[in-house]
């Protein structure tokens, strides 16, 4: 790790609180649990039973990117497979940055997250022996992704945490949109999570009334934010709002440049407004084969493992492939699961996305191409949720804990979503934190807003320049393009789940583009044309923070 260390800032004026109508209204709750996928619903249920618990969601339950993953949960569940490799795997692909102690501690508990979700009534697929089937997917050694419905293994542990959740009593707020944290101050002196502003939504996303839910311990359990990019497979629910939150709180972000872009998403014309949806790894794990426009294979002498490699390896190949414009091409290439015995019934959601959208996959190469699917990075924690700010946890997509390093392995996020949040609530039914009240001179009604009109430029911005290969000119230039979108924020903008959303999705965009133009290398799923290998003096991680003028990057190597 770099001895000496420098810091660099990028000027812009990001509001520090959402701006909404004044508070009118409190409540009190043991815990606040902010955000309804699988580490949200994970850590309330596991800390209901002794715990007044209320999940605060800005859709309905089940509108997040939990229920969308397709390729299922890793672990060791095979006999042959070991422990050991599962962690070589999983560090292989974070290339370098990685942290072994919670790499093997996630594994080593990954086989009892699958047994507890079979306790509370998850069926997954069996295999010929009856036991579970167990797949392979880019970047694993083995087979060890278990899956259910053939493709649909987030919507099973979805419903089965939904009900399970709700049948234990945890309390859900929808239509609530989290505003801003609220922090007060411990016996000690030190900075203490008080409890969270939230706006409630009416049908159409306006602002029917504003209050502050005190809590003595809040869980950001928002996910990823893949709706920063343009061309994304996650829903439109994911727009960085946990990561945007935290910034605006001061507390640190870490590794934001590293955006994993899954490599294979059904291709739509530009015009096209369909759901981007996803081609799952476990697609490729049966066999299917990545072609150009011009037939010529994609992977074939640029990996060991050829299709089967991890992500960030296929996705920049593709990307790299496509600029080429083979047979005129320079948007897409083609997946051929033609020669899959039984595709339709191993994966259904796809059988039916791909015919929806005019291609027989039985029959027919389906057009794919890059698309911003994982967030590696986010706000420093560890895998028991813990967070620079007492009472306050991160759980999930939107949590930094150290398992993924620049790259995250293939089907390892349910698995640590299900593991870190069952310890954060289990942990919190064993104790909490003391209440604290709210600090009288914090502002109640926030800074300013981003009309959604603008919301485009951002995700554009970020897909054309920010995305699987990044040119220094390019990142600048996205940077200052977004610094002039950030001076049109304002007071005036109307308070509704839209403009809130394009706030968000600005501030966590500039952090972004901030920290890919720090890190002059190219590592995991970062990759730079000016420096595309990897350099010893970047094994280190880059730390994010927001001032009232500027967004601080810290951690980059003093020779770099």
């Amino acid at each position: 790790m770099p001895t000496r260390s420098r810091v660099q800032q990028v000027a812009v004026n990001l509001p520090t609180q959402l701006h909404a109508p004044e508070v009118s209204w409190t409540r009190e709750v043991d815990v606040v649990v902010l955000g309804s996928g699988a580490a949200g619903l994970a850590a309330a249920l596991a800390a209901r039973p002794v715990r007044d618990v209320l999940i605060v969601t800005k859709d309905t339950l089940d509108a997040g990117s939990t229920a969308w993953a397709q390729g299922g949960l890793a672990a060791v569940l095979d006999p042959a497979d070991t422990f050991g490799e599962h962690v070589r795997d999983t560090l292989d692909a974070g290339a370098g940055l990685c942290d072994e102690a919670a790499v093997t501690s996630l594994v080593r508990d990954a086989p009892t997250a699958i047994q507890y979700l079979e306790l509370l009534g998850a069926a997954f697929d069996p295999g010929s022996d009856g036991l579970r089937a167990l797949t392979r997917e880019g970047g694993h050694s083995r087979s060890r992704i278990v899956h259910a419905g053939g493709d649909q293994s987030g919507a099973e542990v979805q419903r089965t945490l939904d009900m399970n959740a709700i049948n234990a009593g945890v309390e859900v707020m929808d239509h609530a949109f989290a505003l801003d944290l609220v922090f007060g101050k411990s016996n000690g002196g030190r900075r203490q999570i008080a409890g969270v502003r939230i706006a409630k939504l009416d049908e159409h996303g306006n602002v029917e009334s504003v209050g502050v839910v005190k809590a003595l311990a809040v869980v950001i359990a928002t996910g990823g934010y893949g709706q920063v990019f343009a061309s994304t497979s996650n829903p439109p629910a994911v727009t960085g709002d946990g990561h945007a939150l935290a910034l605006r709180a001061g507390l640190t972000l870490r590794d934001l440049e590293f955006v994993q872009f899954h490599p294979t998403v059904l291709w739509h014309p530009a015009d096209s407004s369909q759901q981007q949806m996803l081609i799952s790894e476990a697609v490729r794990g049966e066999g299917a084969v990545l072609f150009d426009a011009a037939g010529e294979r994609v992977m074939v002498g640029v990996h060991a493992q050829e299709d089967l490699a991890p992500r960030d390896v296929v996705a920049s190949a593709i990307s790299a492939r496509m600029a080429k414009a083979p047979a005129g091409v320079d948007d897409h290439v083609y997946l051929d699961a033609t020669k899959i015995d039984n595709f339709a019934e191993r994966f259904p959601f796809i059988t039916k996305a791909c015919r929806a959208a005019g291609i027989d996959p039985l029959t027919q190469r389906i057009p794919v191409a890059p698309a911003a699917h994982y967030t590696c990075g986010g706000i420093d924690s560890n895998l028991d949720g813990l967070t620079e700010v007492d009472g306050l946890f991160a759980v999930g997509e939107v949590a930094y804990t150290g398992v993924h390093g620049a790259n995250r392995l293939a089907s390892n996020s349910l698995t640590e979503s299900l593991v870190v949040g069952t310890r954060v609530g289990r942990n919190l039914a064993w104790k909490l934190p003391e209440r604290v009240e709210p600090d009288d001179a914090q502002p109640t009604n926030g800074s300013g807003l981003l009309d959604d009109s603008l919301r485009s430029d951002v995700r554009v911005a970020m897909s054309k320049h920010v995305g699987v290969l990044r040119k220094p000119e390019s990142l600048q230039l996205t940077i200052d393009a977004l610094s002039v979108v950030a001076q049109k924020v304002g007071a005036d903008i109307a308070p509704t789940r839209r403009n809130f959303e394009a706030t968000n999705i600005l501030t966590v965009a500039t952090a972004v583009a901030a920290s890919a133009l720090a890190r002059t290398e190219s590592r995991g799923c970062h990759r730079r044309t000016d420096f595309t290998e990897q350099r010893a003096d970047w094994v280190c991680h880059l730390e994010v923070a927001l001032t009232p003028d500027s967004v601080t990057i810290r951690g980059i190597p003093a020779e770099a």
